[in-house]
């Protein structure tokens, strides 16, 4: 009740002598009282993202280099090298003269003819051999999926897609070139640069944004085709479509509800192939530039292909007609 100096928490201020003598002395009611924002992780000396960001910055004071291991905040660094992983993609790409700087091998992985040929390579053309624990390629790959294997690439260098256009109209063989539009996914890339090397092809085309660019699972997808076929970068790839559709070159877009089917299709002049995703299909003005809409014929319940299946398909075929 008001006016109890009895109860707990209470301070008397009578005459005596002693003084206050119950009470908390206002410790309670200070530490009831704010004490700020919490600081970001950053600027936390103890926190782990402090020390990512400080490694991160004596990194960048040296000039660049891999990241740190462990989890970035971010988006990966496409000027930063890749890794090839795999025995068979890494021969591949060794085969084909992929300009590498590193091969990883790590210690007691099993001899076989993949890796000798691997190791006989690299060190007749001065690519340095590296053999490293097998927890370090552990830690490099996120799957595992090594094998014992990894090659260091340098970032892709894409050619300028007037330069692609002018090297495949200048070969004996008519133009065969392949676009492709809302590609996102690197594996799709990686094996539509294999058939478009197997079947003759000249070169890919790819969009700037909102699509797959040439990484590690491209290479390793691509068997290092990647590294024997130009693929380049448009800006915008409805206007390179126009722009090589003035020269002369026919713009073929593969769609399941196309007006053309695969067995009406005269694939014997210099001709260009956009392939769609397998979801949203070809963009709205990518299909309007296209001068025919081809389908592949189905002989099962199957309604549609993936666009890399897809897409070897119809360079298989445009290989034949040629042929013949």
């Amino acid at each position: 009740m008001a006016g109890n100096s009895q109860r707990r928490g209470a301070i008397r201020k009578g005459s005596s002598k002693k003084g206050q003598t119950v009470g908390s002395g206002g410790q309670r009611r200070r530490g009831l009282e704010g004490r700020g924002a919490t600081p970001k992780a950053e600027d936390r000396s103890y926190h782990p993202a402090h020390k990512r960001a400080v490694a991160a910055a004596k990194a960048a004071a040296k000039g660049g280099g891999r990241a740190p291991a462990g989890r970035t905040a971010g988006r990966r660094n496409e000027d930063s090298p890749e890794l090839v992983l795999g025995r068979n993609p890494v021969v591949e790409c060794l085969r084909a003269g992929v300009p590498a700087t590193a091969l990883y091998v790590a210690v007691g992985a099993e001899n076989d003819e993949r890796l000798t040929e691997s190791v006989k390579i690299a060190a007749d053309t001065g690519i340095s051999i590296l053999e490293v624990p097998r927890t370090d390629l552990d830690r490099l790959s996120s799957n595992g999926l090594h094998q014992g294997m990894a090659l260091q690439v340098p970032p892709y260098r894409y050619a300028h897609p007037d330069d692609l256009l002018v090297a495949a109209r200048g070969s004996a063989e008519p133009a065969l070139l392949v676009a492709l539009d809302n590609i996102t996914d690197p594996r799709n890339l990686g094996a539509v640069i294999r058939s478009v090397a197997a079947f003759g092809g000249h070169g890919v085309v790819i969009p700037q944004r909102r699509s797959a660019s040439v990484t590690a699972v491209a290479w390793r997808t691509s068997a290092g085709a990647a590294a024997r076929l130009p693929v380049a970068r448009a800006t915008n790839l409805t206007r390179t479509l126009k722009d090589w559709a003035s020269t002369g070159v026919q713009v073929i877009g593969l769609d399941a509800g196309g007006d053309t089917t695969l067995d009406e299709f005269d694939g014997t002049t210099p001709t260009v192939v956009v392939v769609g995703s397998e979801g949203k299909g070809l963009s709205r003005l990518v299909r309007e530039n296209c001068d025919q809409i081809l389908s592949i014929p189905m002989a099962g319940p199957v309604e549609s292909l993936n666009a890399s299946v897809a897409a070897g398909v119809v360079l298989a075929d445009i290989a034949r007609q040629r042929r013949a």
